[in-house]
C-alpha cells in the first residue's frame, strides 16, 4: 500500500449514460454475436465453403477462401468485444467501489462511540480497496 489516502470512489450516479458511437456500435456487434443464429450462420458459412473444394480443385485458393473470412472477422470481433468486455469490467468495478465505500461509511457510522482499532483497521481495509484496481492494473 502506497500509505497516500484512497480517492473517493465514483458512485453510479456520477457515470453518465452517454456511449460513444464506437461504443454504441461495439454493444450492437456484441449483442448481434452472441445470438444461436449467428453460430448457425458461421457454421452454415462453413458447410457451403467445404464442398468448394470440388469447384476449386486448386487447393490454394480454396483455402484462401476461408481463411481470409474467418480471420478479417476474428479480428474485428475480438476488438469489438474487448470494448464491451472492458466497459463491463469497468461498471463492476464501479459498483464494487461504491459498496466498499458505503460500506465503510455505514460501518464508521454505527460504531462511532466505540474506540476500537480492530474496527478501524477494517474500515481502512475497506477504504484502501477503492481504486485498488488502478494500483494492481498495468
Amino acid at each position: 500500500m502506497s500509505g497516500s489516502k484512497p480517492s473517493s470512489p465514483i458512485m453510479p450516479s456520477d457515470i453518465g449514460s452517454r456511449l460513444s458511437p464506437f461504443d454504441r456500435f461495439a454493444t450492437a456487434a456484441a449483442a448481434f454475436v452472441s445470438r444461436a443464429w449467428f453460430f448457425v450462420m458461421c457454421v452454415s458459412l462453413v458447410l457451403v465453403w467445404a464442398p468448394s473444394f470440388f469447384v476449386l480443385r486448386d487447393m490454394d485458393t480454396w483455402q484462401l477462401i476461408i481463411n481470409t473470412v474467418t480471420t478479417i472477422v476474428t479480428f474485428l470481433l475480438v476488438a469489438l468485444l474487448q470494448n464491451t468486455q472492458t466497459r463491463a469490467n469497468d461498471a463492476v468495478q464501479h459498483k464494487l467501489n461504491a459498496i466498499a465505500e458505503g460500506l465503510a461509511q455505514v460501518l464508521t457510522h454505527l460504531n462511532a462511540e466505540y474506540d476500537d482499532e480492530e474496527q478501524r483497521r477494517e474500515v481502512g481495509e475497506l477504504r484502501s480497496a477503492v481504486g485498488l484496481e488502478d494500483k494492481e492494473s498495468a
